[in-house]
């Protein structure tokens, strides 16, 4: 008998989408029963277990977590793939956290989750416990497909000492990841020291890393332990590690392999326990290619790469990253938060954002600030914008017109040219009459067409 012949489970109080599973997985050659409720599924158990259960979180009565919870003691060895439509941090890390074989935030594709079926089939056997940890604060949002891998990673690597590193632009919020991973990681109560390499002097980073020994140099009055020490049992975060020294960058690969350094001044070896996550907004692999970034540290420290991916990339978070920051400034302020109308966040959705997310918060501060009145309509934005700033980037249409293509791109769209040029004709006409009142022969003077050109092209708008 085949393994697709195996007995799958499903979970789900959506009669659609029970469906809409049971006859993928039945294509797919499986045996399938289906249930409303945790609690039909844990009477059933009582048989026998399937060869793997599907379940969504929110469940009515017993929740999935619930059910993944009785499932983790009674039925250690059952793979589970757990579903939810509240797709964030908090509840990747306690589907992992709670024993998970995978997580899969709905939207899913159905060929997806045949694909971890037959994955769960093959890994059948080995336990997907995890050790239980608490869950800090909620501080990464984002529902697209990018930050849905990155929560993946972060709750995958709860049980992990393992060496870390994060990619990706200014602003993305790496040094939140890396607070993730120290916070869902065995040490959690441990210290957590972070130190940016590019924002201190060459010259004093040494010392900065590794301390030194009273008389070091002019000026070292007394022992000072670095920041290796500081961290000891927990977690050193090392902020663009891509601008580091060649020294430097020999003396962390010392410690990354050995676990011991020497103070600045010292001669005696210090041993620490810190597990390192780094982050660079560079190419690493290209420094390593010009060899000015040492091959065998990379590789040291890309045990685990995260990658966090640009805000231009995931534009559909926007609106929740808006919401989220803004009534968080207003709790800074400590007075009532502003609502911003849904044409100024399509505006703002449209921002190239080049400072990413942390240019998106400051704007939100701005907004609680100086916006006037409660609601925010688009036509608020200018006067918080930075100087300067929303004039150059509103007035840029080529990156609007990129962005546009490239997203529509990436959905599958074809033939673009055929719906974006009567667009922005018709844009461009629109514009001019509006400026002159409506008179042709000056609008089409603006527009460099002839009087004619400007009544065909009217009339085919229309």
């Amino acid at each position: 008998m085949s393994k697709n012949a195996a007995e799958i489970w499903i979970v789900d109080d959506d009669p659609a989408l029970r469906w809409v599973m049971d006859e993928a997985l039945k294509e797919a050659g499986f045996a399938v029963r289906l249930y409303a409720s945790a609690e039909e599924a844990r009477q059933a158990l009582s048989s026998a277990p399937p060869a793997v259960l599907v379940t969504d979180v929110r469940l009515p009565g017993e929740s999935g977590f619930e059910l993944l919870e009785v499932l983790r003691r009674e039925h250690p060895k059952l793979p589970v793939i757990v579903v939810t439509a509240h797709a964030d941090l908090e509840s990747a890390v306690a589907a992992y956290q709670g024993g998970a074989f995978e997580y899969l935030p709905k939207p899913f594709d159905i060929d997806e989750l045949t694909a971890l079926v037959n994955r769960a089939l093959q890994a059948q056997g080995g336990s997907q416990a995890a050790a239980k940890g608490g869950v800090g604060e909620e501080v990464l949002i984002g529902e697209a497909p990018a930050m849905q891998n990155v929560f993946r990673v972060i709750g995958r690597l709860t049980r992990s000492h393992m060496t870390a590193l994060i990619t990706g632009e200014s602003g993305t919020g790496k040094e939140l990841v890396a607070r993730a991973l120290h916070r869902h990681s065995p040490r959690a109560r441990q210290p957590f020291i972070a130190l940016n390499t590019a924002a201190i002097p060459a010259e004093l980073l040494e010392s900065e890393l590794f301390g030194h020994e009273r008389g070091a140099f002019t000026g070292a009055s007394n022992r000072r332990l670095g920041r290796f020490e500081q961290a000891h049992g927990g977690t050193l975060f090392l902020d663009e590690i891509g601008d580091m020294s060649p020294a430097l960058q020999t003396r962390l690969l010392r410690v990354l392999a050995e676990g011991e350094f020497y103070r600045v001044g010292g001669h005696e070896a210090v041993k620490v326990d810190v597990r390192i996550i780094a982050a660079t907004h560079q190419d690493l692999e290209a420094r390593v290619a010009e060899g000015t970034f040492r091959e065998d540290l990379f590789h040291r420290l890309n045990v685990v790469h995260v990658h966090m991916p640009a805000l231009r990339e995931r534009r559909q978070d926007i609106p929740l990253l808006l919401e989220h920051f803004l009534n968080a400034a207003a709790q800074e302020l400590n007075v009532g938060t502003k609502r911003l109308t849904p044409d100024a966040v399509v505006s703002l959705s449209e921002r190239t954002w080049p400072g990413n997310v942390r240019e998106l918060k400051n704007l939100c501060r701005r907004v609680m600030l100086m916006a006037p009145g409660r609601v925010v309509h688009r036509s608020d934005l200018a006067a918080v914008m930075e100087p300067g700033r929303g004039q150059k980037e509103s007035g840029d249409w080529r990156l609007a017109l990129r962005a546009w293509a490239e997203t529509e791109l990436a959905g599958g769209r074809a033939e673009l040219l055929a719906e974006a040029l009567p667009e922005f004709e018709k844009i461009l006409l629109e514009t001019a009459l509006a400026k002159t009142g409506g008179r042709r022969q000056e609008a089409a003077k603006l527009l460099g067409w002839g009087r004619n050109t400007l009544t065909r092209k009217l009339k085919a708008a229309n």
